[in-house]
């Protein structure tokens, strides 16, 4: 048991890792949304692995998850990323699943006190061919429901109330990274070897 605790520990760490450096290099570096740079700084991002292989199972994390964040010090966590790698990985069965995922915030009365964003590996807008590469700026590592705060997203809409402002951005931005690009920027690069100058002579 205790080996299989560790080989559990060093996956979800991986799929931790995985997921911040989306946040970071895609999320952040290419600013698909200028307000996840500060709490994500300021460590207020929680980022939860759910274990679950059905939608039961994965609406029980999701209810853990939402208490939590709507009791917790928005001081201390601003935002929950639940990754749930071993359910869903269809697209459209994920789809369908945010219909649940709004019931159990209705269930718990934190309709307008959180709502759901929706990332997944082959998001897909309804008006997008699925290899858009507009479809990207929702492309997460691993399928994730992301628990936002109403009262941030409030705030955000003070500072920008343009909001679609983003979107438009966004969809300037990925043609000109391209498909290429993306892959290159959410992959696990090692660093880059250093030249050695004697190959040279």
């Amino acid at each position: 048991a205790m080996q299989y605790e560790k080989i559990h520990v060093r996956v979800d760490d991986a799929t931790i890792a995985a997921t911040r450096r989306w946040i970071e290099r895609a999320v952040i570096g290419l600013e698909l949304c200028p307000f996840a740079r500060a709490p994500f700084v300021q460590q207020r991002v929680r980022i939860r692995v759910s274990h679950a292989r059905d939608a039961q199972a994965l609406a029980a994390d999701l209810q853990v998850e939402a208490e939590l964040l709507a009791s917790g010090d928005p001081a201390q966590m601003e935002t929950t990323l639940l990754v749930h790698p071993h359910v869903f990985a269809d697209f459209l069965d994920y789809n369908d699943f945010l219909d649940v995922a709004d019931a159990v915030l209705a269930e718990l009365e934190l309709e307008g006190v959180l709502q759901v964003a929706s990332f997944h590996p082959r998001y897909q807008f309804a008006d997008a061919e699925p290899d858009a590469v507009e479809n990207c700026s929702n492309r997460s590592p691993f399928p994730t429901l992301h628990l936002l705060r109403e009262s941030s997203i409030e705030r955000a809409v003070e500072l920008m109330p343009d909001t679609d402002a983003i979107y438009r951005r966004n969809i300037r931005t990925l043609p000109t990274l391209g498909h290429e690009g993306w892959r290159a920027l959410c992959r696990e690069a090692p660093p880059a070897p250093i030249p050695d100058p004697r190959e040279n002579d």
